[in-house]
C-alpha cells in the first residue's frame, strides 16, 4: 500500500464529486417522483399506483447495486481504484442523462417504463461500485488521525447532491406550472447531470492510485478472488457493514427523499414547501457532517454509531407526529431533527468500513456490504414507507420502519472494536 506522508490536495475532490453525481442523480429521481408517475406510467386511473409503479422503478436500480459492488470491487482490488472509479462516474452520468432524453408514455406507451427501469438498472451497477472505492480511496491517502475527518467528504458529496437535487426540484417547481413540468421540465435536471460527470471524469483521470505500482504490476499483497476472500476470512467485517449501513440507507432515503414526498400526501404542503424544507434539512445536514468525522477522531468510532442510532429509535416516532400536523414551520425542524443523526451516520460509518478490512478486500467488503443495505432498505425504502401509509392508515407507519433500522444498527454497534487512529491493515 501507499503510506500517506502528506495530504495530496485532490483526495478530496476525488471522493466528494462520484458521491455528488451519484446522489444528485438519485435524488432528482425521487424528488420528481409525482412528476415521473405521470410522465412514464398511466396515471389517470390509480394516481397511487402510479406512484408506487415510480418507486418501484427507483427500487429496481437498487437491487443491481451489489451487483456493481462484487464487479467493480473485484476490479478496484485487482486492478487499483483510480482507473475503476473514472468508469464509474462515467457511466452514471451516461445513463441519467439518458433518463433526461428518454420519450414519454403519452408518445410510445408502455415502451416508456421500459426504457426508464434499463437506464435505472445501469444507474444501479455504476453506483454499486461508487462510493465503496471512493471510501477506500480515500481511506488509503488519509493520515490516521484524520481520517474519520477525510472520509466524512465521500458521504458529504452524498449530501451535496442530494442538495444540488433539491435545489434544481425547489427552482424548477418554483419558475414552472405543473404542466410545463410535466411537459418538458422534468427532463432538465437529469440533463443538468452531463456538466457534473465530465468534471468528475477530469478529476479522476489525474489521480494517483492508491495501491502502489509495484502491487499492481507484480500481483503481489493482490486477491486473487476478493469476494471469496472475504466471504471466507472477513464474513464478521461484511456483516456488520451491513448492519451499520442498514439505518444509513433507510434514514438517508426517508428523511431526505420520501419526506417530500409524505409532506405533500399526509402534511398536506404544497410541492414548493414541500422541496424547501427538505433542502433546508440537506443545508444543516452537510454542514454538521464534518463536525461529526472530526468528532469520530477525536472520540472514536463506535460512540458516535451507538449514539446515533439510538438518537434515530428515540426520535423517528415524535418527528412524524409533528411532521403531520400542518404547521410547516415545526414540520421542518422535525425534518431538521431528523436529518442529523442521519448526517452522524454517514459522517462516520467509511473511515470505521475502511478500518475493518485489509487492502486486499477493502474495495469489494465495503462495497459489498453497503449495497446489500441499499438493496434492501435503501431504494425500497420510499415504496416501503408509501405502501405503510397506504396500508394501514397510520401516518406514523414510516417512523417504525425507521426504529426497526435503528434496532439493527445500534445492535451492530455494540458489536464493533473500536478502531480510532489504527493504522490500516495491509493483509
Amino acid at each position: 500500500m501507499v503510506v500517506p506522508q502528506a495530504i495530496d490536495p485532490r483526495v478530496v475532490p476525488a471522493g466528494l464529486i462520484g458521491s455528488i453525481v451519484e446522489y444528485y442523480d438519485f435524488g432528482i429521481y425521487g424528488y420528481l417522483a409525482t412528476i415521473l408517475s405521470v410522465v412514464f406510467f398511466a396515471s389517470g386511473t390509480d394516481p397511487t399506483g402510479a406512484l408506487l409503479a415510480t418507486f418501484a422503478t427507483f427500487a429496481a436500480a437498487f437491487v443491481l447495486r451489489p451487483l456493481g459492488g462484487l464487479v467493480f470491487g473485484h476490479l478496484g482490488d485487482r486492478f487499483g481504484r483510480s482507473r475503476i472509479l473514472a468508469a464509474t462516474i462515467l457511466s452514471m452520468c451516461v445513463a441519467t442523462v439518458a433518463i433526461g432524453m428518454l420519450p414519454t408514455y403519452s408518445a410510445i406507451g408502455v415502451g416508456a417504463a421500459f426504457l426508464l427501469v434499463a437506464a435505472r438498472c445501469v444507474q444501479g451497477v455504476a453506483s454499486g461500485g461508487e462510493v465503496g472505492g471512493a471510501a477506500a480511496y480515500v481511506a488509503e491517502k488519509s493520515p490516521p488521525s484524520r481520517r474519520g475527518f477525510l472520509c466524512s467528504t465521500v458521504q458529504l458529496g452524498a449530501l451535496t447532491g442530494a442538495l444540488l437535487a433539491s435545489v434544481a426540484v425547489t427552482v424548477l417547481t418554483s419558475v414552472l406550472t405543473h404542466d410545463q413540468l410535466v411537459s418538458w421540465g422534468w427532463r432538465v435536471p437529469f440533463l443538468l447531470s452531463l456538466p457534473l460527470g465530465l468534471v468528475g471524469l477530469w478529476i479522476r483521470f489525474r489521480l494517483e492510485d492508491s495501491v502502489g505500482d509495484d502491487e499492481l504490476s507484480s500481483g503481489r499483497g493482490l486477491a486473487s478472488a476478493p469476494a471469496a476472500e472475504l466471504v471466507r476470512a472477513h464474513l464478521p467485517a461484511l456483516l456488520r457493514t451491513l448492519g451499520l449501513s442498514t439505518l444509513l440507507f433507510a434514514g438517508y432515503y426517508v428523511v431526505y427523499v420520501y419526506a417530500s414526498t409524505h409532506l405533500q400526501r399526509t402534511g398536506g404542503f404544497s410541492a414548493g414547501a414541500a422541496f424547501w424544507s427538505t433542502t433546508t434539512t440537506l443545508v444543516v445536514s452537510c454542514l454538521a457532517m464534518p463536525l461529526f468525522g472530526h468528532l469520530a477522531d477525536k472520540w472514536g468510532r463506535k460512540p458516535l454509531l451507538f449514539g446515533a442510532a439510538v438518537a434515530f429509535g428515540v426520535l423517528a416516532v415524535p418527528a412524524f407526529a409533528v411532521m403531520n400536523n400542518h404547521d410547516f414551520v415545526l414540520a421542518l425542524l422535525a425534518q431538521v431533527v431528523l436529518g442529523l443523526p442521519e448526517s452522524a451516520l454517514m459522517g462516520v460509518v467509511f473511515a470505521t468500513f475502511a478500518e475493518m478490512f485489509p487492502s486486499r478486500v477493502r474495495y469489494t467488503g465495503i462495497a459489498l456490504g453497503f449495497n446489500l443495505a441499499s438493496m434492501a432498505v435503501g431504494g425500497t425504502a420510499p415504496l416501503i414507507c408509501l405502501w405503510l401509509l397506504d396500508t394501514t392508515g397510520n401516518a406514523l407507519a414510516p417512523a417504525w420502519f425507521l426504529v426497526a433500522a435503528a434496532v439493527i444498527s445500534a445492535g451492530t454497534a455494540l458489536t464493533l472494536t473500536e478502531t480510532r487512529g489504527t493504522a490500516l491493515r495491509a493483509s
